[in-house]
């Protein structure tokens, strides 16, 4: 497997039989650069958010992981890159799922569901030369009985047809189209979300707006309230029944339903 598109719209690509974690040997990797790319179908120590593990049916998920020079951009514009991402992997599988066979959302920061399950998480790792791993986990092929939590999907199961080495390429050559040129933006207008147009790509992509929340946050406290808006910097801006808005940079976040 050759990875014929994705390989093609990267300045360095290597596809890994097995490995680790395609995000720890990007950033480990010292003749990377910008547009660089690892990929395999068989990871066996990914991680998500907040250190969790990612669990990766071999042959049937693909990871990836591109690296994004990031030294044009402020600490400020670091929240970016991956809600960029996020989008970019939102555009890349709604262009598969037909539709009638399922809703593609972006849940704030980077997790992109089909029809309220879990397809796809993104994790951003920052180098100390200002480069920035954006690594990405999709399910393919995987079918019901082998999902990693009740709440996730794949792309099979919405009626998309393919062997997993096909959906992958297609899948990530997709991506790196959008999250390159996207990110492309963002350094062209030095980091300002606002005015490149870009923040509103992301709010008019973003499921989780205008949904009642639950983020838990960090220190181990709840917040439950309205998601209204994303700020300047990329974070959530939470209205809870009482008190003022809050801004939230990170935590993980559950879309609540009411019946």
């Amino acid at each position: 497997m050759t990875f014929p598109l994705s390989s093609a719209r990267s300045s360095f690509f290597e596809h890994v039989g097995t490995t680790g974690s395609t995000n720890a040997d990007l950033v480990a990797r010292t003749d990377s650069r910008h547009g660089g790319v690892v990929a395999t179908l068989r990871q066996t120590a990914g991680r998500g958010r907040l250190d969790r593990s990612w669990s990766a049916p071999p042959d049937e998920t693909l990871a990836a992981s591109v690296l994004l020079d990031a030294r044009g951009l402020d600490g400020s514009s670091l929240g970016w890159p991956p809600l960029l991402a996020g989008v970019a992997m939102r555009a890349s599988l709604a262009s598969l799922v037909a539709p009638g066979r399922g809703e593609v959302g972006l849940k704030w920061p980077n997790d992109v569901q089909v029809d309220g399950r879990k397809i796809c998480g993104v994790l951003a790792e920052a180098r100390p030369d200002g480069a920035v791993v954006i690594g990405v986990g999709v399910n393919l092929t995987v079918p019901a009985e082998r999902l990693p939590t009740p709440t996730s999907t794949s792309l099979s199961l919405h009626g998309v047809d393919g062997a997993a080495s096909d959906l992958a390429d297609r899948v990530l050559a997709a991506f790196l189209d959008e999250t390159l040129g996207l990110f492309g933006t963002l350094v062209e207008h030095g980091g300002d979300a606002m005015a490149s147009g870009l923040h509103a790509r992301v709010s008019t992509d973003c499921s989780t707006l205008r949904r009642d929340v639950r983020v838990e946050l960090p220190d181990g406290t709840d917040l439950h309230g309205v998601a209204v808006a994303i700020d300047p910097t990329g974070r959530l801006v939470v209205r809870p029944r009482t008190g003022a808005d809050a801004a939230v940079s990170s935590g993980d976040v559950t879309h609540l339903r009411y019946e």
